[in-house]
């Protein structure tokens, strides 16, 4: 994994503004970007630890644990928010039996809330891996658990 990382900085180091690239490229690659890459990354990129470490942790698409094998987002943008995703996020939480922002024990699934999926006119919105789903509600989406690895 480390030599991956380690080619990985080296295509992206002399891009300018390589640093998001490369963070898209980790995730894309391994699924999440570990705390062990954020050294190796700082010494390539000649920045602090700390400046990787709070572009990771700024992105709320940047995962540094690895995410379960499903992953669930609720949109939580105004639109969604209005139309009703905070009913349908504790819902979803109690169904999948995992909160926001975690991973099941069984690393079946991950919960996530996300600030838009660019579905406004269609809210709520979720999406479970690459799908995407529109205009959902409890009612209509009974029970994901078969959906979610569940």
């Amino acid at each position: 994994m480390q030599e991956h990382i380690e080619s990985l900085i080296q295509q992206h180091r002399d891009q300018a503004g390589g640093l998001m690239p490369l963070l898209h490229a980790i995730q894309d690659a391994l699924g999440y970007v570990p705390a062990e890459s954020v050294a190796p990354i700082a010494k390539g990129f000649n920045l602090s630890r700390a400046e990787v470490h709070g572009v990771i942790s700024y992105y709320h698409y940047f995962r540094s644990t690895p995410p379960g094998r499903t992953v669930v987002q609720v949109c939580r943008a105004e639109s969604c928010k209005a139309c009703g995703s905070d009913d349908l996020m504790s819902e979803i939480e109690k169904w999948l039996g995992v909160k926001a922002h975690e991973t099941r024990a069984d690393g079946a699934v991950s919960l996530e809330p996300v600030y838009c999926l660019g579905l406004c006119a269609q809210s709520p919105a979720i999406q479970i891996n690459e799908r995407v789903f529109a205009r959902v509600t409890t009612a209509r989406f009974a029970n994901p658990v078969g959906w979610c690895g569940g």
